[in-house]
């Protein structure tokens, strides 16, 4: 695929799994309560960490070349440990009730949204290390197309995340659909460890 598109669907597949970020931007969406603050905060700090993570690991590269090695081998080993993860969430199902109480008042809001956003381990390792990684098996240049791309999935799936919320509080409230998406975020993420694996770094 072309590298835009590639860091586009590796974004997507990452940010798109299950968990608490997503879950307060659904619950936020339905309630109709400062949707727009949200989703610019969320999709603004993975354009920050995004950017870091390739303009990081870029030039850490270049001085220490054996850094990419173990990044490559350590992200494929974290993509595999979240493909279990999404799998064995396949396997029994829960739903997700997005709609609870929570804070009504702006600053409230997105104090929590920031919180969830920069508390949260996954995020630095999915921005900064993981798709940082992933962005410089495409050579210096292709490194930013690969970023790019990456940040423009976050942008789109935030903005449609909370955007369409109210049409998809019916849909995960039933297991069946938290089980289609678990089981295709776990083969997508096996493929892309796997291709981290046996592809040949871009130097």
């Amino acid at each position: 695929m072309p590298t835009l598109l590639t860091g586009f669907v590796t974004a997507l597949t990452l940010i798109a799994a299950i968990g608490a970020q997503n879950a307060f931007v659904l619950r936020q969406g339905i309630r109709r309560e400062h949707v727009v603050p949200v989703v610019a905060v969320c999709a603004g700090a993975d354009l920050l960490l995004i950017t870091a993570g390739v303009a990081g690991l870029g030039a850490l590269v270049v001085a220490h070349p054996g850094v990419l090695t173990a990044s490559r081998y350590g992200g494929a080993a974290f993509l595999l440990a979240l493909a279990v993860a999404a799998a064995l969430r396949a396997r029994r199902p829960s739903h997700l009730d997005p709609a609870a109480q929570g804070p009504a008042t702006l600053g409230a809001v997105l104090v929590t949204c920031l919180a969830l956003t920069f508390l949260n381990p996954h995020v630095y390792l999915d921005t900064v290390v993981l798709l940082g990684a992933l962005a410089q098996q495409h050579g210096p240049t292709g490194s930013w197309v690969f970023g790019a791309g990456a940040g423009l999935a976050s942008i789109t799936w935030f903005a449609a995340l909370g955007g369409a919320a109210t049409r998809l509080q019916p849909v995960f409230a039933r297991p069946r659909a938290w089980r289609m998406l678990d089981a295709g975020v776990a083969v997508v993420m096996t493929v892309i460890a796997a291709l981290l694996v046996v592809r040949t770094p871009a130097m």
